[in-house]
């Protein structure tokens, strides 16, 4: 103990500085700057965990200012000796980064979809709208539930769909997706892709023109509506009826909370009308939330944005079945009950009608035409 010393002390500045900016656990950062108080202060000044937090994730270069909501920011609170106001404003955005740092570093992974935006195009909407595919199973009741897109002769022709997930921060770590299986068709073809994309960002309408804005296919559902500030390379879609996975390469943060997939090369024609269509069944986005601790506020086109903070409230847990919040759109409740209507005739009916069964592969031959119609309609 007679030979210690502090490298701080012994160092340059500089030296010191990249030293701590190696830590890569925001825990070891905060145990660093509990050793002494020049630790400390060398800690903050530095601005050692907000380094980290830009390193992790560099999409947070983009913050302009950081608001702490539970501070009432009272008039003249900056008012005062100038290096005591910057060391007051160097705290609190230490401790704000503290907080960041522990959120995106944190294991937990649940659903972050929350809602279906809209899709490039429909076949036969609503029936086949993208909202079908926040639906885990492919049948309900007696309808098949799916997304499918138009039909089209060129088989490169993309489809995109839109998505908001559970909150304006969201790390994202992997998407499944099912491609849809008619299996009210002949040979039970399966609708998937060649490749999938995908794209994460923001969007650029006001809040006002939010009811007119969901929900819209073709032309009227506007690529220049969102700013997509990441892009995944293509990953291979096989053409298989199961929930397919799609690993990020590493987490990535959407600032904004849309995501969008890009469904490239159609793969599959129909034979009733030799057009290529892709369709699917089910669409699940896996990660965490960063909601309700922190929020983005005024994301301008140039990707600067106010992180606002939250230090009273608690992390959102997507996981957690009670806290999900998927939004039930009028045109997904009348399917339901259709469904439901259709098994209620049945039981009303004659005695010995068979009621059906979700995994009986038997259909007879009148439902297998109404499927048809509706699926080329």
């Amino acid at each position: 103990m007679e030979f210690r010393w502090d490298f701080l002390d012994s160092l340059d500045p500089d030296v010191s500085s990249k030293i701590l900016m190696s830590l890569d656990d925001p825990a070891d950062i905060v145990r660093a700057s509990s050793v002494s108080r020049t630790w400390r202060d060398f800690v903050i000044t530095n601005g050692i965990c907000k380094h980290l937090c830009l390193k992790l994730f560099p999409q947070l270069s983009g913050i302009a200012r950081v608001v702490d909501v539970s501070i009432r920011q009272e008039k003249g609170a900056d008012v005062g000796c100038s290096r005591f106001v910057e060391w007051e404003h160097l705290k609190k955005e230490h401790k704000v980064f503290v907080s960041l740092a522990r959120g995106l570093t944190s294991s937990e992974v649940g659903e972050c979809l929350s809602d279906a935006i809209g899709a490039s195009s429909t076949d036969n909407y609503p029936e086949e709208g993208v909202h079908n595919t926040l639906e885990s199973r492919d049948r309900i009741g007696r309808r098949a539930s799916y997304w499918s897109s138009s039909g089209q002769s060129n088989l490169e022709v993309p489809e995109r769909l839109t998505y908001k997930l559970i909150s304006e921060c969201c790390i994202i770590t992997e998407i499944n997706i099912q491609p849809f299986q008619a299996f009210f068709q002949a040979n039970c073809p399966i609708y998937s892709a060649k490749v999938v994309r995908f794209r994460m960002g923001y969007r650029i309408l006001s809040d006002d023109t939010e009811e007119d804005f969901a929900d819209k296919e073709g032309p009227r559902f506007a690529e220049e509506n969102f700013v997509w500030t990441y892009t995944t390379r293509e990953f291979p879609m096989v053409q298989e009826n199961h929930l397919q996975n799609f690993k990020l390469p590493e987490p990535v943060l959407c600032l904004g909370g849309f995501l969008q997939i890009e469904l490239l090369g159609r793969v599959q024609k129909q034979e009733m009308d030799g057009l290529f269509y892709i369709c699917m069944a089910h669409v699940q986005v896996m990660g965490r939330s960063l909601f309700p601790v922190f929020g983005v506020e005024s994301l301008e086109p140039s990707g600067r944005f106010t992180l606002m903070y939250n230090p009273h409230a608690q992390y959102f847990s997507p996981c957690h079945e009670d806290t999900e919040e998927i939004s039930l759109r009028p045109e997904m409740v009348q399917r339901h009950v259709r469904g439901w209507e259709q098994i209620l005739n049945m039981l009303r009916g004659t005695l010995g009608v068979e009621v059906y069964d979700s995994e009986d592969e038997h259909h007879d031959s009148e439902d297998e035409e109404g499927f048809a119609e509706d699926f080329a309609a």
